[in-house]
């Protein structure tokens, strides 16, 4: 029969190996000196940018991330480390978690994972910057309606003028 201490680290092994495979963003985040309180808001602020916040042993994760291959990344766990895995967009996860990080200095951005490239702190700052996916297609969306629109109001102009000739005309035959 298992120890309990042993089937936690066993459950958390796999639970880490299964996020690393659903999400296709990971940061790693140290929280040494956060309340517990701060540390269960910021878990209630991810939750609404589709992002969770997990907290394992060291070993454990050290141990998750060797055997997914992420070796570089297992040497940013250092001190009390959580994860933070993002299934959706990883731009508003960095926002919020910079932010969080800029009102709480306790939390410490220490790197991730996008896709399959390992991050440093200033690009999950980088990302932060970035505007939304929304706004970035509304962006695309105006600039490829601007050349119609454009088109649209040259020769809207053009019609006023010849109204506007043809109406001169008339008042000068009458």
């Amino acid at each position: 029969m298992k120890k309990l201490g042993l089937i936690v680290k066993e459950i958390s092994e796999s639970r880490i190996k299964s996020q690393l495979k659903e999400s296709g963003t990971v940061f790693i985040v140290k929280y040494s000196g956060l309340s517990s309180p701060d540390l269960s808001t910021l878990r209630l602020k991810l939750k609404d940018t589709q992002a969770n916040l997990f907290v394992a042993k060291n070993s454990v994760a050290r141990r998750a991330l060797k055997e997914n291959g992420l070796e570089d990344l297992s040497k940013r766990i250092d001190g009390p480390s959580c994860f933070i895995f993002i299934k959706d967009e990883p731009v508003a996860a960095s926002k919020l978690l910079c932010e969080f990080a800029k009102a709480h200095e306790q939390l410490k951005l220490e790197g991730g994972l996008l896709q399959d490239k390992i991050l440093e702190k200033k690009d999950i700052e980088a990302l932060a910057k970035l505007p939304s996916k929304e706004t970035l297609r509304a962006q695309v969306v105006m600039t490829l309606n601007a050349p119609i629109s454009g088109f649209v109001i040259v020769l809207n102009q053009t019609l006023k003028k010849f109204v506007y000739c043809l109406d001169q005309i008339k008042q000068k035959k009458n």
